[in-house]
């Protein structure tokens, strides 16, 4: 059974905010997108752009060692087909994200190419209520819910995905506990060490694709929220049998004023935020979110800068270990914060090493 962990959530500048426990249960890998919130926020209004194929890798297999008869040698045996099993379909799930992600291009230019001969049919003059110009509206509209139902799939599609993330978290604890068993061979610690490492590059896969299908999420809604509202002020036109252009709401967005370069907020010494993992599954979004609205609230113009802090303690693979989780962890909170809807492009992230801290954290400042 999963471990139950809890984070530590400190916020700077005597914002007393308290994290709570949650329970969560890492039964099996996930195949295939079934259903799920809509985690995207706004980024730009256009059509997905390419997604770079993710190609995960798989265990070698050809090659499994000999079975030693130890329980952890019992162990590897069932290690070996949960990881198996997990690349699989996490490879799936990377497929599904290419064919959504075309899908989703496609849809998109439909929709675009529909309307745009709506307008130019407004632009040079037509009858009020033109029946020809209605069926075209009734047809982008529902070319837009292809679009809906696009994004739909995305979210059910990366909550699979993040289920998967939590399995392999899971898994890697657990072949990892398995070291101080004893009673083991040196083979079960060889076959230990392999699956070690094969795990950890499904994670850093698993991550990437999260990160891509949130990108296309966010788009997503940015484009249907424009679009939604393009297409009521295109049935005012098409009623009145006039051109009136672009929704007024892509215009009213208010642009942010020029913020600090990333990478100043450190310079500080302050962090906003501190997000301790020295143990698992923090419920930290909460006063994250509370922390960065009060941000926003004082200076609507500003930035931040994500930093995974890992300890510079221990052997060299052991720093380097330390950094990937670290960076993980820091992928992890910066996907939280665009779901909150803080854009892309107000946001960096780094990594360093830090001999005065005893656990993987993540920081967030203020620039």
């Amino acid at each position: 059974m999963k471990k139950l962990k809890q984070v530590a959530v400190l916020v700077a500048a005597g914002m007393a905010l308290g994290a709570c426990q949650t329970t969560q249960n890492a039964a099996s890998p996930v195949t295939s997108g079934t259903s799920g919130a809509p985690i995207g926020a706004n980024t730009s209004a256009q059509a997905p752009a390419p997604a770079k194929p993710i190609t995960v890798a798989q265990l070698d297999t050809s090659q499994p060692g000999k079975p030693t008869g130890t329980l952890v040698g019992q162990r590897v045996v069932d290690f070996r087909a949960d990881l198996t099993k997990l690349q699989q379909g996490v490879q799936q799930q990377a497929t599904r994200h290419q064919q959504l992600h075309e899908d989703a291009e496609q849809n998109a230019s439909t929709y675009q190419t529909t309307v745009g001969a709506i307008n130019a049919k407004l632009q040079i003059g037509t009858t009020p209520g033109n029946p020809g110009v209605v069926t075209a509206w009734k047809q982008a509209q529902n070319e837009l819910g292809g679009v809906d139902n696009d994004l739909n799939q995305m979210n059910a599609l990366a909550n699979d995905v993040a289920n998967n993330a939590a399995f392999a978290s899971y898994l890697l604890d657990s072949i990892r506990a398995s070291y101080t068993v004893s009673g083991a061979v040196d083979e079960d610690h060889r076959q230990l060490r392999i699956l070690e490492d094969s795990t950890q590059q499904t994670s850093v896969s698993i991550d990437r694709l999260l990160n891509q299908l949130s990108d296309d999420i966010n788009r997503q809604n940015r484009f249907l929220g424009i679009e939604r509202s393009n297409l009521t002020q295109l049935a005012m036109a098409v009623n009145n049998g006039e051109f009136y252009g672009t929704t007024l709401a892509s215009r009213t967005t208010p642009q942010p004023l020029p913020t600090a370069q990333p990478g100043t907020g450190m310079t500080t010494g302050r962090p906003l935020v501190i997000i301790r993992f020295d143990k698992a599954n923090v419920d930290y979004e909460q006063a994250l979110y509370q922390a960065t609205s009060k941000a926003l609230e004082r200076r609507p113009n500003a930035g931040f800068d994500l930093v995974a802090v890992a300890p510079a303690n221990g052997t060299p693979a052991e720093v380097a270990l330390n950094s990937d989780i670290a960076r993980t962890n820091a992928n992890k909170v910066m996907r939280s914060l665009l779901n909150m809807g803080l854009p892309q492009d107000r946001l960096s992230v780094t990594q360093v090493t830090d001999p005065n801290v005893q656990t993987n954290e993540v920081h967030l400042y203020v620039r």
